[in-house]
This record gives C-alpha cells, sequence and structure tokens, in this order.
C-alpha cells in the first residue's frame, strides 16, 4: 500500500490549481470580503457622524438586489404584460429585456471610492483647472432641510464639469446621485461613475417599457431618500442662456409624491458659471445651421490639439487657469409647502393636467435656479461689449459701463462674484481673460470684439442675460 502513483504533470498542475481555487473560495475570498465590508462600514459611519444628509441605506443595498427588486417591481410587471398582450411577445423575452434595462440604470455605490477617490479627483480636477469659488449660500436654509426629506439638487447645465465641480463642493453635505447621459458609458469611465452612484438615462428613448422601469427606479430613490442632482435642461446650454425645463425625471420625482407622507422632498436650486467653458465653442458650433460638421476623429484631434497645447504651456511655466468657477446654492424649495400653497396633489391629476402642473414647477425652480447663478468677471464684461453693438470702449469706458451694469443687476437680486472684493480688479480680470483668449482686440487704446467671435461672446454673456433681460424690461430673472 506504499506504492508510488504516476500520473502526468498537466493533471498534477490542474488539480493544484482546483486546490487553490477551493481554499480561496472557502477561507480566502470571505475574510477578505469580510475585511473590505468592515472597513466600508467604518468609512460610512464616520462620513454620516458628520453629513448633513446621511448615505441612505438604499445607496448601500447590493446592486444584485436592487436590480431584481426593480426587475419584479410590481408596476413594471404590469407594463411587462401589457406588452406581451399588445405585441405577442413572449413574458421571458420580455423579462429579459427588463431585466437588460435595470442592469443599465441601477448603480453601485462604494462609499470609500465616492469620498476617499472620487472626492480626491474631483477636487484635483476643478482646482487644477478653475480657480474654484463658493458662491452665495443660504446657509440658514440648507440646515433647515430636515435629515429625513429626499433632497433633490437643480442645476443649470454649463460644462460636463458641472458634475465634478458640484460633487466636490457638496461632499461635506452628501453624496448626490446624478442622472447621467450615454455619453458615460464607455469602459472604464461606466464603472467608476457607476461607483460614484450615479445611474444612467437614455435622454431621447422612446421605449415606453424603459421609461417606466427608468420611472420605478427613480421613486425608488426619492421614496428612500438618496440624495439626487439633475439638470432639468436636459443637455449643455448651447447659447449660453438657461433652458426651459423637460419634465422626465421631474415628474417621476413627483407624480405620486404623499403630501401628507413622513418624507418631504426639498429641492436645492443652484447655480453654475464659469469664466470658460471647455467646450464652449464646439457648443456654439452646434447652432451655426451651416457649420461643416466635424467626424468623431476630426473632434477627437481638436480635443488631443486642446489638451497638447495646454500642457506644453505647463511644461514651460506659462500656463494659467481657466478662470473663476463659482457655484451657488440657494434658498431651498418644499414640494409639501409649494403643493399646500397651490392646494394640489399630483397623485389625483389626469395624465394632460400632471404634465401642465409639473410644467409650471419646474418652470419656477429653473426660475429659482437663474436667482443664484453667479456673474463672474467674464460673463460681465461679454454683456457688456454685446450691450455696446460693435461700438469699441476705451478701458476707463469699459469700467463705467461694467461698473453701471452690475450695479444695476445687483440691485435687482443678482449674486456677483468680487474677486478679492475690488469691482476694478474683477473688470480688469474680465477683460484680460478675454483679450489672452483673442476674443476681444486691444487697438488704439480701444477694444473691441474680434470679427468672428460674436458668437463666443455672446454665449458668455447669456449666462446672465436673464438679469440683464430683466433690468432691461423690468421682469423677474426667468430662463427664455
Amino acid at each position: 500500500m506504499a506504492g508510488t502513483v504516476s500520473i502526468p504533470i498537466w493533471v498534477a498542475v490542474l488539480v493544484s490549481g482546483l486546490a487553490a481555487l477551493a481554499l480561496l473560495d472557502r477561507f480566502l475570498v470571505p475574510s477578505v470580503r469580510w475585511y473590505l465590508r468592515r472597513r466600508l462600514d467604518r468609512v460610512v459611519r464616520e462620513l454620516n457622524s458628520r453629513l448633513h444628509l446621511e448615505i441612505q441605506p438604499l445607496k448601500l443595498t447590493k446592486r444584485e438586489v436592487l436590480i431584481d427588486r426593480l426587475t419584479y417591481d410590481p408596476e413594471v410587471l404590469e407594463a411587462v404584460e401589457a406588452r406581451t398582450r399588445t405585441e405577442g411577445v413572449p413574458r421571458d423575452v420580455v423579462m429579459t429585456e427588463v431585466a437588460r434595462f435595470a442592469r443599465e440604470i441601477v448603480p453601485s455605490f462604494n462609499a470609500y471610492a465616492y469620498f476617499r477617490i472620487g472626492y480626491w479627483l474631483a477636487r484635483r480636477i476643478a482646482e487644477t483647472l478653475y480657480r474654484v469659488r463658493l458662491g452665495y449660500v443660504d446657509d440658514a436654509g440648507l440646515s433647515a432641510v430636515p435629515p429625513t426629506a429626499s433632497v433633490v439638487v437643480v442645476m443649470n447645465h454649463r460644462s460636463n464639469m458641472d458634475y465634478v465641480l458640484v460633487a466636490y463642493l457638496a461632499a461635506s453635505r452628501t453624496a448626490l446621485s446624478y442622472a447621467v447621459g450615454e455619453w458615460a458609458r464607455i469602459w472604464p469611465l461606466q464603472t467608476l461613475i457607476r461607483a460614484m452612484g450615479a445611474y444612467f438615462v437614455r435622454r431621447n428613448s422612446g421605449d415606453a417599457l424603459y421609461r417606466r422601469v427608468l420611472e420605478r427606479y427613480v421613486h425608488m430613490a426619492v421614496e428612500a431618500g438618496v440624495a439626487q442632482a439633475i439638470y432639468p435642461e436636459g443637455g449643455l446650454t448651447r447659447d449660453g442662456r438657461l433652458r426651459l425645463p423637460r419634465l422626465g425625471l421631474l415628474a417621476y420625482m413627483v407624480k405620486s409624491f404623499d403630501p401628507e407622507g413622513s418624507r418631504d422632498l426639498v429641492f436645492i436650486p443652484v447655480g453654475i458659471n464659469y469664466d470658460r467653458v471647455l467646450e464652449d465653442r464646439s457648443l456654439v458650433r452646434r447652432l451655426d445651421a451651416g457649420a461643416e460638421r466635424k467626424s468623431g476623429a476630426a473632434a477627437a484631434r481638436t480635443t488631443l490639439g486642446f489638451v497638447g497645447r495646454n500642457v506644453a504651456l505647463m511644461l514651460r511655466r506659462r500656463w494659467y487657469r481657466f478662470g473663476y468657477a463659482c457655484v451657488s446654492f440657494g434658498t431651498p424649495f418644499s414640494l409639501r409647502r409649494y403643493l399646500a400653497e397651490e392646494g394640489r396633489d399630483f397623485r389625483d391629476l389626469g395624465k394632460d393636467a400632471l404634465f401642465a402642473e409639473v410644467d409650471r414647477l419646474g418652470r419656477r425652480l429653473m426660475t429659482e435656479v437663474g436667482k443664484v447663478v453667479p456673474v463672474l468677471p467674464v460673463s460681465l464684461i461679454a454683456a457688456v461689449f454685446v450691450r455696446q453693438e460693435g461700438v469699441p470702449l476705451s478701458e476707463l469706458e469699459l469700467k463705467a459701463k461694467a461698473h453701471e451694469l452690475a450695479a444695476r443687476i445687483e440691485a435687482a437680486g443678482a449674486r456677483l462674484y468680487i474677486p478679492r472684493a475690488d469691482r476694478d480688479y474683477a473688470v480688469t480680470v474680465g477683460l484680460r481673460m478675454l483679450t489672452l483668449r483673442h476674443l476681444v482686440d486691444d487697438g488704439d487704446g480701444l477694444y473691441r470684439v474680434r470679427a468672428g467671435e460674436e458668437a463666443v461672446i455672446g454665449y458668455y454673456a447669456n449666462a446672465i442675460a436673464h438679469f440683464v433681460d430683466a433690468v432691461d424690461g423690468g421682469s423677474d430673472p426667468a430662463p427664455a
């Protein structure tokens, strides 16, 4: 019985490999998972002790559990049965499609990734590119938001940097869950975005089943008190002006709201502005119907060229940041209070009446956002040039007109960010930014908009056009 058994080397390697996998599966992997979970729980407890709005349990629930919960939601199942009856598609096929939608939408929030990795990256990127400033903040109003409330941050959308900037500045209060368009569904970016708690949205999908799955996820998140951030405009502004709201996500959030329930729904208006928007020329170009459409390769070359030029300037220590980026947080807007004042309950309304009321609410929210959009130096100087309609100005005339316009819109409620609390310096900074970018020429002591750059100057002026229009026309600041 003490004989030797000979086996091929490949069998020995296979058996050893299987033994190692069994060891990992039964002992090492569970131990590592337990260790990581313990560390994550400690991070969450630490964060919740200092965040105004705690990380809700739904965000910490395993993603597979949320996907199953969404897939078998009663209203989703009703939509499945409806499609099966009307289109004659087998139920299993439709359920597979629903599961795919759910897997596409549901995030996989990781508190460690959000507050340790994401926050660090957001801060580094934002402060490398801009002089980041926190503008007006209604501290009293924000502090009064009940910790149990479902909070939705509503913002104007000027740049894809908005995601980074607001997440960075809001990280001391809560973790925000964004609705992100399909542009970000590329590997490995989508993995990082999901870990940040964001969920993907097909902006223009006409698929009723997909819309129902998305609606139920948004309802699930709101009902659980998950803090969210949305852009009611639906996409980036192309001309710089505030846009009228698109109502899809907003309707999903409010249509089932119970004014007598235990959890209020509170909207926080946030205004964002930049001295330089990275995408400004491409956005303005889309407004020109006669402009030649660039291919994806041409757009990539342009982007790489822009990055290369800036890296070269950095290496020669001749690079400057892209001016100021400023975010303001306005007065919280309680849906419960709003419905009480209006004598409304969205649950009692038919489809058309609901759409009309949500449209009215959306316009009100965009008006509140418009009120807290910061007035930055470049926008102020650009607005002066637009009002001059091509007439050149000396530096003294420019400063006089900028001070006059600033005083008028500030009296009307605009929030100005004045660097160093020095208005002359603010005008100088704004003018310098425009001349460095060759958007404004200086000749014979007179400043004028460079020929062909009128649309870009108009883009920056339009960031505060709702204030300028209000003082010129005597109306309240509101989106066009």
